[in-house]
């Protein structure tokens, strides 16, 4: 859970990071970057609670890169004023690739989550 936790944070900060960095990127108010980062936390979350392993972390980052590019692009569109090209949303989520390395580095270190699939 405080995996989720942490994704709850980090995600909107990154989008208001990439609203700043990147000129492509542009929210129409501020609480859309938020809204955005909370969806792509829950899903963020869920998509390591099924796939991340220490065996699998690469997977999982190109996998969470490719979700959060995808749910940047067109759920942006649901928002006024938002305009986030494809490029955009690809910036993005390398920004937050990034910041996935270290958290999927630290759930597994810590023992968050299982370091190995179960043998049988």
């Amino acid at each position: 859970m405080t995996g989720l936790v942490v994704k709850l944070l980090i995600c909107p900060i990154g989008l208001f990071l990439a609203s700043w960095i990147f000129p492509n990127v542009e929210f129409g108010y501020w609480y859309q970057p938020i809204i955005l980062g909370v969806v792509l936390a829950f899903v963020g979350y869920f998509m390591e609670r099924i796939l991340l392993r220490e065996e699998t972390n690469w997977l999982s980052v190109f996998m969470d890169f490719v979700a959060t590019t995808l749910i940047v692009y067109f759920g942006a569109m649901l928002f006024v004023d938002t305009r986030i090209t494809f490029f955009g949303s690809i910036l993005t989520a390398a920004l937050l690739a990034v910041t996935e390395i270290f958290q999927h580095n630290w759930l597994l270190d810590s023992g968050r989550i299982k370091k190995e699939t179960v043998s049988e």
